[in-house]
């Protein structure tokens, strides 16, 4: 199989094609338009691998979409535009990239027939819950730019599987973290800022929950969907590791050894939803389950960034400039 991966510079897609070209026979044709989260370096390791393509492309532009994908089998489609906090400063790109991007790719696919369309979305289109998980099969509240654009991409796309008979699985993650996250994403963003000897911003009184997904996991968990899951279906993907802001906040000040003294409190933001969690049973039905405890995760993604400063460095600029 050949495939089309969209968005394959930036953290998950990345993660993913290594995955693909490290455990299957599959090539790997990664497309992405290098903004501000898409990074050439992320895929450093993989120019080499015959079975690998890079394409500089916008998934927006109908003509180098379709020079691209044609001769690709199937489309894993990652590119978004994903940060909630730069979604509600300029959210026009969020709407232009997630849902006028999603539909160039969807008619697209739809006219060179390919076998297979996976969408990869979030478990913030459900919105916030306080108590229990969220089914596929519930409706979507989303109450962000972010999550509602992504909310529009999801419907896009299972449109064109009604309408047009487009072979689409997708699928909706829970919070990620690990190797090659750009560093505004609260993991990596509080690992750098108190390696750089600064202090870390945290959102009201801490106690916002998410399922922390471990990015390797999600990646396993993405292509047994690819593989395995029903056309037309939706598969939730969450490792079940259910921790406040506040939580994971203490683990990185403990692995770097820093106290209180590193962390400020700082204005809610938002809209900010107060607990994601989503139920699984689907994902796992197909023989998928996370092989990392979230400690073991979390200690492997601080190890990261602390011995590729090289990498993360000239990322920062763009965090502190945005």
């Amino acid at each position: 199989m050949k495939l089309f991966v969209t968005g394959g510079a930036g953290f998950i897609g990345s993660n993913f094609a290594r995955h693909v070209l490290h455990h299957s026979d599959d090539s790997v044709v990664v497309y992405d338009a290098l903004t501000y989260a898409g990074n050439i370096a992320n895929l450093a390791d993989l120019r080499d691998d015959p079975r690998f393509t890079f394409v500089e492309g916008d998934i927006c532009d109908r003509e180098a979409v379709r020079a691209a994908m044609t001769g690709c089998d199937r489309v894993v489609h990652f590119a978004a535009e994903t940060h909630v906090d730069r979604s509600l400063l300029g959210p026009d790109v969020f709407v232009r990239t997630n849902c006028d991007g999603t539909n160039v790719l969807c008619d697209t696919a739809t006219q060179l027939g390919v076998d297979r369309f996976l969408h990869i979305s979030t478990d913030e289109v459900y919105g916030s819950i306080e108590e229990g998980s969220f089914a596929e099969s519930d409706p979507l509240q989303p109450r962000s730019p972010y999550s509602a654009a992504k909310a529009g991409s999801d419907l896009i796309a299972l449109a064109y599987h009604e309408t047009y008979d487009l072979p689409v699985v997708v699928t909706r993650s829970s919070n990620q973290f690990g190797p090659y996250q750009f560093p505004e994403k609260l993991i990596p963003f509080f690992v750098t800022t108190l390696l750089e000897g600064g202090r870390v911003p945290l959102y009201g009184d801490g106690l916002n929950v998410r399922d922390w997904l471990f990015v390797l996991d999600n990646c396993t968990g993405v292509h047994a969907v690819l593989e395995q899951g029903d056309v037309g279906g939706i598969y939730n993907i969450g490792a079940g590791n259910e921790r406040t802001n506040r939580e994971i906040t203490d683990t990185i000040l403990a692995a770097l050894g820093k106290d209180e003294s590193s962390v400020d409190y700082v204005e809610d933001r938002k809209g900010h939803d107060r607990r994601y969690s989503i139920d699984t049973a689907k994902s796992q039905a197909l023989g998928w389950s996370p092989s990392r405890t979230f400690e073991d995760a979390i200690d492997e993604t601080i190890r990261w960034y602390v011995d590729h400063r090289d990498w993360w460095e000239p990322l920062r600029a763009r965090v502190k400039n945005r």
